[in-house]
């Protein structure tokens, strides 16, 4: 193989790495029930068409435990609500969100939800990563921003 030939292997297996990253971001950002359109709830899994029209017609949820309790009353399964908040969710205000609200979040649990809680207020994202990533690392501090917000101070 030509230097050349390496150079254009080596260039086209980056290329490729950038797309499927940047793809896999794509993919992961979470979609916003209260904003969603009605095609993109419907690609939602566990979401049906009867359900997206409740979920329209109970616009906007002023927290996600006001969601949680709609799909319990639609009989989805907590292993379906468990899926389906990795892909769409109800932002969550770091500020005043309640513990039942956190421990909704894929992957949270007790202690994570007291966490997010202890370090009250939150002004800063940057405060956010050093206080949540001295217990986890700052790709998940990453995925956990996405289902929370922090409001301007």
């Amino acid at each position: 193989m030509t230097m050349r030939q390496a150079i254009h292997t080596f260039l086209v297996i980056v290329m490729v790495a950038a797309a499927t990253a940047f793809a896999a971001h794509a993919q992961s950002k979470l979609v916003d029930f209260n904003t969603a359109s009605e095609s993109d709830l419907q690609q939602l899994p566990h979401i049906t068409p009867g359900l997206v029209k409740s979920i329209v017609e109970g616009r906007p949820f002023k927290t996600v435990t006001e969601l949680d309790k709609l799909l319990r009353e639609q009989k989805l399964a907590p292993d379906q609500t468990r899926e389906l908040y990795r892909r769409a969710f109800v932002p969550i205000n770091l500020n005043t969100g309640t513990r039942d609200e956190f421990l909704l979040i894929p992957g949270v649990g007790s202690r994570m939800a007291n966490e997010l809680m202890e370090y009250r207020p939150w002004k800063t994202w940057t405060q956010f990563d050093k206080e949540i990533g001295k217990y986890v690392g700052q790709q998940e501090t990453d995925r956990l921003k996405q289902y929370v917000f922090m409001p301007p101070a």
